[in-house]
């Protein structure tokens, strides 16, 4: 038998199985599905060595397409489902941030050992403002409460404002101090503190300030606007009715009257008194005999020192260091959490609407 008779031994594939093994792999390569049973079980079978299917037939054109519509909508699950999550940990986030954790999170912190005390007086002094009296004086209280307290520091920058809420503050640092004889209680300037704000500084045991700083401006002043010839020219009449001779004092669109004027400039000649008694008290001695000095006028930094407004140059880092001797520094100043501050911000918008459009003034001490 010659070896034309014998078939091809060598392992070679033959035409006909290569073809069947091609078939084979394009259903048996695809994805699984998990719909079109009918068209899944025909496709399975064809790839098991049973009829090859027809791809122009219509069964095979539906099995494409429902492969191509669960692919498609597996996706579009994985993408909401992934959408979902992401906008729940956004959502958990902003709950803790403005509800679960306390304002003063950060300064409630487990603090071992001795440490300054910090108190930061920033911006206006107002009752609706962050440097209000009930705000100062909780952070004071706190701060010469806790064990570890060596010293207190007052971090002063403010321009002023209502000497009411100067006054609580100045009398509260009196008693704290009178109650904790062993801590001192330093003011350090910053950018400013004039008028309200030396006010509460000069309760301190001492006073630092940077060379630029700001210091002074004991007065008191009552602002507004007055729009009487303003209204005669646009032929405007004012019509205010009153129970009370002086109720309308001060009325914007009202001529001055004399008495009213000097009824207010008694009342600032008084509050302002009040005001420069308090720097005497709190300041004593070291005051200088400048004549100047409880006019309303300011100095910078190196001239308060000469004046005996300031008792030396520095920034709170350096009293601490050098002053006191500790340079831990613990914040103790109270803060709001996000969602009050808010709140109080659109209320102290309404109100200040309010004040503009009656033409109400305030008094401050600035």
């Amino acid at each position: 038998m010659t070896d034309k008779d014998h078939p091809d031994n060598t392992g070679t594939p033959s035409s006909n199985d290569s073809e069947k093994q091609h078939q084979s792999d394009v259903w048996t390569s695809g994805p699984e599905v998990q719909g079109g049973g009918a068209s899944r079980q025909q496709s399975r079978a064809g790839g098991s060595g049973g009829k090859t299917p027809d791809m122009n037939s219509d069964e095979w054109q539906r099995d494409i397409i429902n492969r191509l519509a669960f692919a498609s909508l597996n996706e579009q699950r994985r993408s909401r489902r992934w959408s979902i999550f992401f906008r729940s940990l956004l959502f958990m986030y902003l709950f803790a941030l403005l509800f679960y954790f306390p304002s003063n999170w950060e300064e409630n912190a487990i603090t071992t050992g001795k440490h300054t005390a910090l108190i930061d007086l920033d911006g206006e002094i107002a009752a609706n403002s962050q440097a209000n009296a009930d705000t100062l004086i909780q952070g004071l209280r706190d701060a010469f409460k806790s064990k570890n307290t060596v010293a207190v520091i007052l971090r002063a920058n403010s321009p002023g404002g209502s000497p009411v809420q100067a006054g609580y503050v100045y009398d509260e640092i009196k008693r704290l101090r009178k109650k904790y004889p062993n801590k001192k209680l330093y003011a350090v300037v910053t950018d400013m503190c004039a008028s309200g704000c030396y006010y509460i500084a000069s309760a301190a045991d001492e006073i630092y300030a940077d060379k630029a700083s700001i210091v002074g401006s004991i007065g008191v002043l009552m602002n507004g606007f007055g729009f009487v010839d303003a209204m005669k020219k646009v032929g405007v009449e004012r019509r205010l009715f009153t129970a009370g001779k002086h109720k309308g004092i001060l009325d914007p669109f009202s001529p001055l009257k004399k008495d009213e004027v000097a009824h207010v400039k008694g009342l600032l000649e008084s509050v302002h008194q009040q005001f420069i008694n308090k720097v005497k008290e709190g300041r004593g001695k070291r005051l200088s005999k400048n004549p100047d000095l409880f006019t309303g006028l300011f100095w910078n930094g190196e001239e308060a020192v000469k004046l005996g407004l300031v008792d030396g140059l520095g920034s709170s880092s350096y009293v601490a260091r050098k002053i006191i001797g500790v340079d831990k520094i613990v914040d103790y100043t109270p803060r709001q959490n996000y969602l009050d501050r808010f709140a109080e911000r659109i209320g102290a918008a309404a109100a200040n609407v309010v004040i503009t459009t009656m033409g109400l003034t305030q008094l401050n001490m600035r």
